[in-house]
C-alpha cells in the first residue's frame, strides 16, 4: 500500500498492509457504536445487493457502470465521488422514485396572526417578532392555521397556499363565507414530501444534468465532466495517469475530450488541459471538500432530509495553477520523491512542499472546524519543515457531545485541554509538524502574550472561532499587522470561508450583533406565543429552583453578612429565597415527589387561573376591543394526570433535580411516583385578590419599595436557624449543591422539555420533541461534520496561495457552501476601499514607516517626526496621537506646543519599554482639495526598530 497525503486515518506503519483492513481499524475507534467491517475481494452482485446505499470512489469508468446498472435495477441508491488533483466530481443516482420528506433545511416557518380579513382573497396580517423581524414565507408556501378564535374555520383546514404580499401580510384563499376574525391564531408552514426521479450513470454520462451555482459556471463543469472521461480513456490506453506538467499526456486528454464531448458543445481547452497537467495529483483539501459532499449525500439517501443533487456535481481550485510560482513547475520540479507527499509535490512541485513546512500559523480554536483545518494541516506537511511552527489555543475542554464532530478526540480526551489533545493527535498524523499547544483566550487580556510581534511573525492566521465578538477581535489584530487572515463559519449544513489578504483584499465585514436569545418578561411569564418563549421560560425555571436558591442558601450559611452588599429589595428577595429553601428541605425521596406535585399545581394550573381571574376571556381592554387578541393567546388551566406521561416526566426530573440540590438520594421508579402522586391532596385554588399582573416590560422591572420590617424580620429568624444548623463554632457549614444547566445532561433536558410543553399546553402552542428543546434551550448552533470538514478543505486551498505569497486578487476565493441542495459558490474577494488623502490614493492597509532612531542616535522627539512628515509627504500636521494620548496639538500656546515638540517619542507613552515598534494615529492638515473629505484619514504611521 502507497501512503498518500489524504489518507488521514492510516499512518506511516500502515505501509504495505490492505487499505480496506487498515481504515477498518481506525474507523472503528471513532464511534463504538457503528459496525465497521473490511471487505477485501470483489464487488459481486450478491455482496452489492445487502447494501442500502453504494459509494465507489477512485473507480475505474468500467467499474462505476457496471455497478451503476446493478444498483439502479435493485432499488440501490448509487454515488460516485472522486478526485484528481486540483478537481474532484460527484455522482448520484437515487432511483426513479426518490421520495424526498423534508426538502428544505431549518424548522418550518411561522408566524403569529395579528388580524385576518373577510373577503377574496382574504388578506393574513401577522405580528412582527421581538426584533421587528417580518415574516419568511415565501410565494407558494403552503400553510395552516391553528388557534384562531372567530374565524374558527380556518384551523384544522388542509394546508393552502399562500402570496406574499409584503414583509407582514398573507394572500390566501376565499375567507367571505367565514366567521369574523375575533383574536389569536398561528399560521405555519407545512412541507410535503416530493417525489424525484434520477437516470442511471450510463445514461446519465452522455447526457448530463450538472448542478452548478449559477450559469457562468456550466462550460467550466461540462468541461471537467468531458476531462474526467478523457482520463479514464487515458488512462486505459496508457495506463497510468497524466504524467505531471507533461505538456505532451495534458495535449492527449485534451484530443480525448474533444472527441467523447463531440455532443456536449464546447469545451474550455484550458481547463481541461490544466485539469491534465496537475490530475495525478492528491490534494488532502480537496479530498476533503468532494468526501464531505458525497458523505452529505449519502445521509440525503438514508434520511430523506435535503434535496440530493441531480445529477452531476464539478468541483475545481484549477485557479491555483494561475500562481506566479505555480505557473513556473516543471515535470521535474513534480517528478515522485518517495514522500509521503509525493501527491502534492505532483501539483506544486518539491520547492513548493519545502516553503508549506517552514510555515508559522495560529490557529484560534480547536472545534469542529479547528480539528478539520489541523487535520488538513497535518497531512499537508504545513510547518513539518526546518522552522515551521503552528501555534494552536483554545481554552475549552473536551466534552461528550464534541465526540460526534470533532475526529481528532476519543472518548478516553473527556475533561481534557482540546489544544493539547488535537496537537497529539496532529503528531501521530505526522510526526515531522511542529505544534505548540496553548490554552489561553486570544484577547485584549492577552495581548502581552498575542502582542504586535507574535502576529507580524507569523505567515497566517486560521480563525476557527464561534462568537462574532472574538472573530472580530481576531479580525483587527490581522488587520493591524498586516497578517493574513482565513476566517471559515458553518452553521447546520451551511458554510463559508473568507479570505483576508494584505493588501489585496477589503477587511473582513464587521461583525453584527449577535441575538442572545432574551425575550421580553411579560411574554415569558404571561402572554407566550412560540415555542421559543416556553422553553426560554423553562430555562428560567430551572435557574430559579435548582442554581439560584442554593448558591443563595450556601452564601448565607457561609457568611450572612453578604445580604449588606445588596439593595434593600434585592436583599429581601434574596432572604425570601433563602427561607423558602430552608423550609422546604426534604427528608426523602418522597417529598422531593410531592415538592414537584406542588410545584406543577402551581405552575401550570395556580398561576393559569390566577391570570384568568385578573384578565377573564371575556375582558376587553376598550369596549369593542378584546385583551386576548393580537400578540396575547388566550391560556387554560391544566389538570393534572398522573397517567399522563409528560405529567409524569415533568415530576420525575423535577423531583431528581430537587433531591440533588439537597443531597438526597433520588429514585427514576415510575411506579413508585405514580404511588405516592395518588395520595397527594392539594387545597383548591383561592384567587388572589388585587394581584397586579403587569402588561409591560416597564412595570415588569418596576420594583415595589422594600419593606423594612419584613427584612428585620427575615433577619433575625433566619439567623437563628443558620444557627440551629450550623451548630457550633467547629461544625460543618451544610451546604447545598446549586446546578447549572448542562445541555449534554438528559436529567436537564427531560426537566426543560416537559416544563416547556406543559407550558406550551397551557397557551394552545405546538410542542417540541426533546432533540429540538435540547437544541433550543441549550442554544445549539446547528453543526455537522460534513459541513465542517467541507469548509476546512475550502479554506486550505487558499492557503496554498498564501504559501505561494500570491500578489494576484484574482486568484483568491471567498466560499459559500449549501451542503442541504448540495451548491458551492466561490467568488473573488473584493478589493479594499481607497481613498484621497494629501494628493494620492490610500487603503486601509497602508502604512507609512519610518527610523525610530534620530540622526543624534536616540528616540524621535516628536518635532522630528513633524519635520520627516513635512519633509517626506509636504503635510503640514495639526494633531498628532497615540489613542488618546496627545502627542501635539497646533491649537496649544507656544509654549505647550515647544515643550511637546521636544519631547521623545516614549515619554508621553503608556506603552514605554514595550518592543520598539510602536503605531501612532495621526490627523493632518494638507493642502489640496481633499484634505476636508469626509472619509479623508491618514495613513498609520509605524516607527521601525
Amino acid at each position: 500500500m502507497e501512503y498518500p497525503m489524504s489518507w488521514f486515518l492510516l499512518g506511516e506503519s500502515d505501509v504495505g498492509q490492505n487499505r480496506a483492513e487498515a481504515s477498518q481499524r481506525a474507523l472503528a475507534e471513532l464511534n463504538p457504536r457503528v459496525t465497521v467491517a473490511a471487505h477485501t475481494g470483489e464487488l459481486s452482485e450478491a455482496f452489492l445487493a445487502s447494501f442500502q446505499v453504494v459509494v465507489l470512489t477512485e473507480s475505474p469508468l468500467e467499474e462505476q457502470l457496471h455497478v451503476g446498472d446493478f444498483c439502479h435495477d435493485q432499488g440501490i441508491y448509487f454515488i460516485v465521488a472522486d478526485t484528481k488533483g486540483l478537481a474532484g466530481q460527484l455522482f448520484c443516482d437515487f432511483g426513479e422514485c426518490f421520495i424526498v420528506n423534508d426538502p428544505a433545511e431549518g424548522d418550518p416557518e411561522h408566524a403569529a396572526v395579528q388580524h385576518i380579513s373577510q373577503g377574496n382573497p382574504g388578506v393574513v396580517t401577522c405580528m412582527g417578532t421581538e426584533d421587528n423581524h417580518t415574516h419568511l414565507f415565501c410565494d407558494g408556501d403552503l400553510v395552516t392555521f391553528s388557534g384562531v378564535e372567530g374565524m374558527t374555520e380556518l384551523n384544522g383546514q388542509d394546508p393552502i397556499p399562500v402570496r406574499v404580499l409584503d414583509g407582514f401580510r398573507l394572500e390566501i384563499g376565499d375567507t367571505s363565507s367565514f366567521s369574523p376574525y375575533r383574536c389569536g391564531g398561528l399560521v405555519s408552514q407545512v412541507r410535503l414530501p416530493e417525489v424525484h426521479s434520477y437516470e442511471p450513470l450510463r445514461q446519465a454520462l452522455e447526457e448530463p444534468k450538472i448542478q452548478v451555482a449559477n450559469p457562468e459556471e456550466l462550460l467550466r463543469s461540462r468541461s471537467l465532466h468531458a476531462a474526467f472521461r478523457a482520463l479514464h480513456a487515458f488512462r486505459k490506453e496508457q495506463g497510468h495517469l497524466p504524467r505531471p506538467r507533461a505538456p505532451a499526456d495534458a495535449e492527449r486528454v485534451l484530443e480525448l475530450a474533444q472527441s467523447l464531448g463531440a455532443q456536449q458543445g464546447p469545451l474550455d481547452e484550458d481547463i481541461v488541459r490544466a485539469f491534465a497537467s496537475v490530475s495525478a495529483g492528491d490534494l488532502c483539501p480537496v479530498a476533503a471538500v468532494v468526501g464531505a459532499m458525497a458523505a452529505q449525500e449519502v445521509l440525503k439517501a438514508i434520511t430523506g432530509k435535503f434535496l440530493p443533487l441531480d445529477q452531476w456535481l464539478y468541483f475545481d481550485a484549477l485557479e491555483c495553477l494561475a500562481l506566479e510560482g505555480a505557473a513556473r513547475v516543471t515535470e521535474k520540479d513534480c517528478a515522485p520523491r518517495g514522500s509521503r507527499y509525493d501527491g502534492q509535490i505532483a501539483v506544486f512541485g518539491a520547492a513548493f512542499q519545502e516553503q508549506l513546512g517552514h510555515q508559522k500559523y495560529l490557529v484560534v480554536g480547536a472545534g469542529a472546524i479547528g480539528c478539520e483545518l489541523l487535520k488538513n494541516f497535518a497531512m499537508m506537511g504545513m510547518a513539518a519543515g526546518q522552522g515551521g511552527n503552528l501555534t494552536i489555543t483554545d481554552m475549552d475542554t473536551v466534552a461528550l457531545s464534541n465526540l460526534h464532530r470533532q475526529l481528532l478526540y476519543r472518548s478516553a480526551d473527556i475533561s481534557k485541554p482540546k489544544s493539547a489533545v488535537a496537537a497529539a493527535a496532529m503528531r501521530r498524523m505526522n510526526p515531522d509538524v511542529r505544534v505548540t499547544a496553548h490554552q489561553n483566550q486570544v484577547g485584549p487580556a492577552t495581548e502581552l502574550l498575542y502582542g504586535d510581534d507574535f502576529f507580524q511573525r507569523l505567515d497566517g492566521v486560521a480563525s476557527a472561532l464561534d462568537t462574532l465578538e472574538a472573530r472580530a477581535y481576531l479580525e483587527s489584530r490581522c488587520l493591524r499587522c498586516r497578517t493574513p487572515l482565513l476566517d471559515s463559519g458553518t452553521e447546520g449544513p451551511r458554510g463559508n470561508v473568507l479570505v483576508m489578504v494584505p493588501p489585496l483584499t477589503k477587511p473582513l465585514e464587521p461583525a453584527g450583533t449577535a441575538r442572545d436569545g432574551t425575550f421580553p418578561l411579560c411574554t415569558l411569564r404571561y402572554f407566550p406565543r412560540t415555542i421559543q418563549h416556553t422553553l426560554q421560560w423553562a430555562r428560567d425555571e430551572f435557574e430559579g429552583l435548582f442554581q439560584l436558591p442554593a448558591e443563595h442558601v450556601n452564601r448565607f450559611m457561609e457568611d450572612p453578612t453578604f445580604l449588606e452588599q445588596l439593595p434593600a429589595g434585592k436583599a429581601l428577595e434574596v432572604l425570601e429565597q433563602v427561607q423558602s429553601s430552608l423550609r422546604e428541605r426534604p427528608r426523602d425521596w418522597r417529598d422531593c415527589v410531592r415538592w414537584a406535585r406542588r410545584r406543577w399545581q402551581s405552575r401550570y394550573h395556580d398561576a393559569i387561573a390566577q391570570l384568568l381571574h385578573n384578565f377573564p376571556p371575556e375582558h376587553e381592554t376598550s369596549p369593542g376591543v378584546p385583551f386576548w387578541a393580537g400578540d396575547r393567546s388566550c391560556p387554560h388551566p391544566l389538570t393534572f394526570n398522573p397517567e399522563n406521561d409528560t405529567h409524569l416526566e415533568y415530576i420525575l426530573a423535577a423531583a431528581h433535580l430537587f433531591a440533588q440540590v439537597y443531597k438526597v438520594p433520588p429514585c427514576s421508579d415510575w411506579a413508585a411516583a405514580q404511588t405516592i402522586l395518588r395520595s397527594v391532596v392539594l387545597p383548591p385554588f383561592m384567587p388572589q385578590e388585587g394581584l397586579q399582573i403587569p402588561l409591560a416590560e416597564e412595570q415588569e422591572e418596576a420594583k415595589e419599595p422594600a419593606d423594612c420590617e419584613r427584612l428585620a424580620e427575615l433577619t433575625q429568624d433566619l439567623a437563628q436557624q443558620r444557627q440551629e444548623l450550623v451548630g457550633g463554632e467547629e461544625a460543618q457549614v451544610p451546604l447545598m449543591e446549586p446546578i447549572h444547566f448542562e445541555k449534554d445532561n438528559d436529567i436537564h433536558v427531560n426537566f426543560i422539555t416537559a416544563a416547556s410543553n406543559l407550558r406550551a399546553e397551557n397557551y394552545g402552542i405546538t410542542p417540541a420533541d426533546w432533540l429540538t428543546s435540547k437544541r433550543i434551550a441549550g442554544r445549539i448552533v446547528p453543526a455537522i461534520i460534513t459541513t465542517t470538514a467541507a469548509v476546512a478543505g475550502l479554506a486550505c486551498l487558499e492557503i496554498y496561495k498564501l504559501v505561494w505569497a500570491c500578489r494576484d486578487l484574482s486568484c483568491y476565493r471567498n466560499s459559500n457552501l449549501s451542503l442541504s441542495d448540495c451548491l458551492l459558490l466561490r467568488i473573488q474577494p473584493l478589493p479594499p476601499p481607497t481613498y484621497r488623502y494629501g494628493g494620492r490614493e490610500w487603503s486601509c492597509w497602508d502604512r507609512l514607516e519610518m527610523q525610530a532612531v534620530g540622526t543624534d542616535g536616540q528616540e524621535m522627539t516628536v518635532q522630528e517626526v513633524l519635520d520627516w512628515l513635512q519633509r517626506t509627504h509636504g503635510w503640514t500636521v495639526t494633531t498628532l496621537l497615540r489613542g488618546h494620548t496627545v502627542l501635539y496639538d497646533r491649537e496649544e500656546d507656544e509654549e505647550t506646543r515647544a515643550q511637546q515638540r521636544a519631547q521623545r517619542l516614549s515619554e508621553n507613552l503608556e506603552d514605554a519599554g514595550q518592543p520598539p515598534r510602536r503605531e501612532l494615529e495621526l490627523y493632518y492638515v494638507c493642502e489640496g482639495e481633499d484634505a476636508e473629505a469626509e472619509d479623508a484619514r491618514p495613513p498609520l504611521l509605524c516607527f521601525l526598530p
